[in-house]
């Protein structure tokens, strides 16, 4: 890059500082400058045969001509023939492709041809003159710029009649200005990552950057140095290996691409179907796909070729590979493990290995499956309920003692009393039957059994006899009459004796 002229203002210093005295050395430490710079503005004033101090009333306009001569129009045209502009634009947007470069190349063809330094100094000027989107240099097949229109478009209803307004999602490559546009129900971040898959199908292809802005659903701290991004927009272009670049807020230069392929858009898409009616999002997609590929299809000024045309050019072969799955929605939520060992989603509860209450949590939440991991690792995978207010529990999540008593059922645990013996078992099938749901008296039952650890299972079984006879149904009153010897009257009966019947006792049967 050549470099910049200095102001008159700061030539008219040079210019005095020498007339004192003082070195070209000086003068460029004195300024800020190169001797370079100093030594070349002191030949121009005596190539100009100006000294100091300047003829009175010549201002900075007499005095720039005679500094800065403007070339000939021989010397321009008659002897030295100009690069094409247009060639040298589009082939700076390659991969390693230099000023440097293309100059050489200019002046291999051109011997006589103009110096590096007129040759990016014309270049510079040529680019002022042309469009807007042609001021960034893009390298092919590296970024894509992606934005909503600000314009919506409406779909009615065929029975009610009630209006819609649909998003126009616009993205457009920065090296070809290869464009695609498709209206969807809103800026939700389903809606985000689905026309984000439909985009790089269209593309036949993955860019190496989506350059976006800085809206909810892309990224979730707006930071101008550190943004953060969507964790399911991240996890999206980790599955088509691409990267997220967020511009700076309140930056729309960032991607000046898109902001001039929204604008054509508008114009383009929105304008051509306002007088149309669409009752369906199929169909209104439909008609932008033909006006998308008229768009792209349509000669550019100043290049001479389409974008299609460029992008089959310059970026189609440079994308990278499409996965062999497109992405599934998914999205993430953090949660805290509840004492019970579950994580709520959606109104309903799944399972987490117990080791982990209290702790926090990343879910993936997708159509059919609900993935919990913990510090990166995945923990529990289920299958996504249908229901709320359910809880879906995997055993092995269970406390072993959890576990246990979740198996445990009125059948089951009648016939664990029966192998304590049957006045155990008819005491239980009492206890169950006495409660207004069997469940609450799995407590008591499983209390029973725990006193088999203290006492034989003899005596147990003679200490529910007795409390068959005297209606005691709690676990204190059989460990009462253990402790106390109240059972052993009965240990010779209930060695031969038939279960009790009773008309408070179903029997086993009955539960089953």
């Amino acid at each position: 890059m050549p470099t910049q002229r200095l102001s008159m203002r700061r030539i008219r210093e040079v210019l005095r500082l020498r007339h004192q005295g003082l070195t070209e050395r000086v003068i460029a430490r004195t300024l800020g400058v190169s001797n370079g710079v100093v030594h070349g503005y002191v030949r121009r004033a005596r190539l100009a045969g100006l000294s100091w101090p300047l003829p009175e009333g010549m201002d900075d306009e007499g005095l720039e001509p005679l500094l800065f001569p403007a070339p000939t129009a021989a010397s321009q045209s008659d002897r030295r023939p100009a690069p094409d502009w247009v060639y040298v634009e589009k082939e700076l947007r390659r991969r390693s492709v230099t000023r440097l470069l293309l100059w050489e190349e200019y002046r291999a063809a051109n011997p006589d041809g103009f110096g590096y330094t007129w040759f990016c100094t014309t270049f510079e000027a040529w680019k002022q003159r042309a469009r807007p989107s042609m001021r960034q240099t893009h390298i092919g097949g590296e970024k894509v710029f992606v934005d909503f229109a600000g314009d919506t478009i409406d779909i009615f209803d065929p029975i009610t009649g009630e209006v819609r307004a649909m998003k126009l999602f616009v993205a457009a490559m920065g090296a070809s200005n290869y464009t695609y546009a498709e209206a969807c129900p809103s800026e939700s971040l389903s809606d985000w990552i689905g026309v984000h898959a439909n985009l790089f199908r269209y593309l036949g292809g993955v860019p190496k950057f989506v350059v976006c802005d800085n809206l909810k659903a892309a990224v979730i701290n707006p930071d101008r140095y550190d943004p953060g991004i969507n964790r399911t927009y991240a996890e999206m272009a980790g599955h088509y290996g691409t990267a997220i670049l967020a511009a700076r807020p309140r930056r729309p230069k960032d991607k000046a691409k898109v902001e001039v392929a929204v604008q054509i858009a508008q114009r383009w898409i929105l304008a051509r179907l306002r007088n149309q009616r669409f009752f369906s999002l199929a169909e209104l997609n439909a008609a932008i796909r033909v006006l998308v590929g008229e768009l792209n299809a349509r000669q550019m000024r100043g290049f001479g070729s389409s974008r299609a045309e460029l992008f089959a050019e310059i970026d189609r072969l440079k994308l990278g590979e499409l996965p062999d799955q497109p992405y599934v929605f998914a999205r993430w939520k953090r949660c805290r493990v509840a004492p019970d060992y579950h994580v709520e989603i959606d109104g309903h509860w799944y399972s987490t290995p117990y080791r982990l209450i209290r702790e926090l949590v990343d879910v993936r939440i997708a159509d059919k499956t609900v993935e919990i991991f913990h510090r990166g690792q995945r923990i529990a995978s289920h299958a996504r309920a249908p229901n709320r207010r359910g809880h879906t529990t995997i055993a092995d999540h269970m406390p072993s003692a959890h576990r246990r008593y979740g198996k445990w059922t009125p059948g089951g645990l009648i016939a664990a009393g029966e192998k304590i013996g049957p006045s155990a078992a008819a005491f239980f099938q009492a206890v169950i039957a006495a409660r207004p749901h069997p469940e609450q008296g799995f407590r008591t039952c499983l209390g029973i059994l725990s006193l088999t650890r203290s006492y034989d299972n003899a005596r147990v079984d003679a200490a529910c006899r007795r409390g068959i006879l005297i209606k005691a149904r709690s676990v204190a009153s059989i460990r009462s009459i253990l402790k106390n010897g109240l059972d052993r009257a009965f240990l010779d009966e209930t060695s031969n004796d038939q279960p009790l019947r009773h008309r408070n006792i179903r029997g086993q049967g009955y539960f089953h």
